[in-house]
């Protein structure tokens, strides 16, 4: 049987162009100044050199290219090819300022204490070993180090009677606020099942990534629940308002 690993790889390979459509409108939009404001606000300070960031589960490059636009050393990594060939190219003038790598988020090809500030967007709910890949996540942070988590409880539904009735009423909002479903034109089968094999899907977050940072040796770690309301536009709050988007931030 293909393994879980490998339909979360074919499943992004084929959203890879309607996933990175998304991304371009947002870097041609106000919100990569809100990104940038908000990310900022909670790295690390370095002196005398560029900060070094690790983007994780790049997919189409948004924060990549919105740190890049920094000025920062920024290396991106995603596991799937389709997803850094459309972030080369979303990269545009800061293609050369950023290495793109083909790298599993749960076993990361770099030395200890690496990184200042390690940054991903829904990423963690993929990942078949979440508790594996935070322990890498620690490995690969300098001392002081801080990592920036964005993400929801994107499938708990699939558990939960009451988030299921919130999520079609999600639907039905949508329509009649007018705005686009983000869930049509989406293949939602083959999605739901393979959040059925993964372990968040079923895990009230961000409480348990909370305790597991703890676990692993981070130092502080605090949870934001409604970021959402902070870097989302009319249309992603009405179409995720049962799925609010929250913000871990730990440091090393």
């Amino acid at each position: 049987m293909e393994n879980i690993l490998k339909k979360v790889e074919n499943y992004w390979d084929d959203r890879s162009e309607s996933y990175s459509e998304a991304n371009v409108a947002e870097l041609n939009s106000y919100k990569m100044d809100v990104w940038k404001e908000l990310i900022n606000r909670h790295k690390p300070a370095v002196i005398g050199r560029k900060l070094k960031v690790l983007d994780i589960g790049t997919g189409p490059g948004f924060f990549a290219i919105t740190m890049a636009s920094c000025g920062y050393d920024v290396t991106a990594v995603d596991y799937t090819d389709a997803m850094l060939h459309k972030a080369k190219k979303n990269a545009g003038v800061y293609q050369n300022s950023i290495k793109f790598m083909q790298m599993d988020a749960h076993q990361l090809d770099f030395e200890d204490q690496t990184f200042d500030l390690i940054v991903t967007r829904n990423l963690t709910w993929n990942l078949e070993k979440p508790d594996q890949a935070y322990k890498e996540w620690h490995r690969v942070l300098a001392p002081g180090g801080r990592m920036l988590n964005f993400d929801a409880n994107w499938y708990f539904y699939l558990y939960d009677e009451e988030k299921r009735s919130a999520f079609y009423q999600d639907r039905v909002n949508s329509e009649k606020e007018g705005v686009k479903d983000h869930y049509v034109n989406t293949n939602m089968e083959m999605m739901e099942e393979i959040a059925k094999n993964l372990p968040l899907s079923r895990t009230m977050r961000p409480q348990w990534d909370a305790a597991v940072l703890i676990n692993n040796g981070f130092k502080k770690v605090m949870v934001e629940q409604e970021i959402g309301e902070v870097v989302w536009n009319k249309e992603e709050q009405v179409n995720y308002a049962s799925t609010p988007l929250f913000m871990i931030f730990a440091e090393k």
